[in-house]
């Protein structure tokens, strides 16, 4: 098995809230309230969940853009989560992010030869008489080629997918070992995001990258990663290889991704009875007690509003913080839908 490169550790990112000019009182965000994470080398791990549900603070809190209320991130072993700048500038240099924007992540007054050499410069990848001659291999290795013809171009000459490329080739510049990538995809087109999915594919595989790939799409979910961590208003709710938690959801929330998402079979034959979820995700300010699913649960019970169910390890690679998740092949699994002659 490969070696475990970043790692979070019961991990909590809170924030004080005021309240309003017409309140005094105050409230604390529970934006992530103690998850625990991890990528191997080669490894690529999707995080998913809805809106609102803590994986873009997740995202920023593994780059340390966010202090961490409580616990640890390690990175090969080693804390890192209460370093000095001159210590965050080496470990930022291993563990790079790619933002969901790419218009917004790119500086409009800059070229791309100036955007790109600025990590090569500052992390001294290179020596300043070969900076040139490494961008455009970078352009290359993304599919911007000839790397040579784009270097004096500004952002908004270009493509979206064709942005997206130039912001992973200045994440790739420092040689990573580890990319994080928030929604890296959400804002394209179709047809480009299958490009770009299968340059983060094609570069996982040649450099040996992990990949934390954030996502509310779980048609990328499936073509992308080995392995899957659903997050559900601050937790993790389950974990597990992607196949298995596709066939058989262990956790009443993952079930409902699922459902929530496009179905391609014309047939019919093998179609599933979709459970759509109800009602809003409640407030991190004020979750809900014992499971904070239990609330648009469809399975809930008394136990589920009361015990707060641990992320508990099942058989074989998978984890599920469901206190009947023993009994999901009974009540997670798709149902046929018997198709009626017309």
């Amino acid at each position: 098995m490969s070696e475990v490169l970043l790692q979070a550790e019961d991990l909590v990112v809170h924030y004080d809230v005021g309240g309003g000019l017409l309140r005094s009182a105050r409230g604390v965000v529970r934006a992530i309230d103690g998850i625990d994470l991890e990528v191997r080398a080669g490894e690529v791990l999707a995080l998913v969940g809805e809106s609102g549900c803590g994986k873009s603070t997740t995202a920023r809190a593994l780059l340390r853009l966010v202090e961490p209320t409580h616990g640890r991130i390690l990175f090969r072993g080693e804390d890192v989560s209460h370093q000095r700048h001159a210590e965050q500038l080496a470990y930022r240099r291993h563990v790079q992010m790619v933002f969901q924007d790419p218009f917004d992540s790119l500086n409009p007054r800059k070229t791309v030869l100036q955007t790109i050499s600025q990590p090569l410069r500052i992390h001294r990848i290179v020596p300043p008489d070969r900076t040139r001659e490494e961008v455009i291999r970078l352009l290359d290795s993304v599919g911007m080629s000839p790397g040579g013809a784009y270097l004096d171009r500004y952002p908004h000459q270009f493509s979206g997918g064709q942005r997206q490329r130039i912001c992973i080739a200045r994440a790739i510049a420092t040689r990573p070992q580890v990319i994080v990538a928030d929604e890296a995809v959400s804002a394209l087109d179709v047809s480009i995001r299958a490009q770009i999915l299968k340059l983060f594919r094609d570069l996982s595989d040649r450099l040996g990258l992990a990949c934390i790939f954030i996502t509310h799409d779980l048609s990328v979910v499936r073509s992308l990663s080995a392995r899957v961590a659903v997050m559900y208003l601050g937790k993790i709710v389950e974990q597990g290889p992607t196949d298995a938690i596709f066939t058989l959801p262990r956790h009443p929330y993952t079930r409902a991704l699922i459902d929530a998402s496009p179905v391609c079979d014309p047939g019919l034959r093998h179609a599933r009875e979709r459970r759509l979820l109800e009602g809003d995700v409640p407030s991190p300010v004020d979750p809900p007690p014992g499971c904070r699913f239990h609330t648009r649960c469809p399975v809930a019970r008394a136990r589920c509003a009361q015990d707060v169910p641990p992320l508990a390890l099942l058989q074989g690679d998978r984890s599920s913080a469901c206190h009947f998740a023993a009994e999901a092949a009974l009540w997670l699994a798709p149902q046929p839908i018997t198709q009626t002659a017309s």
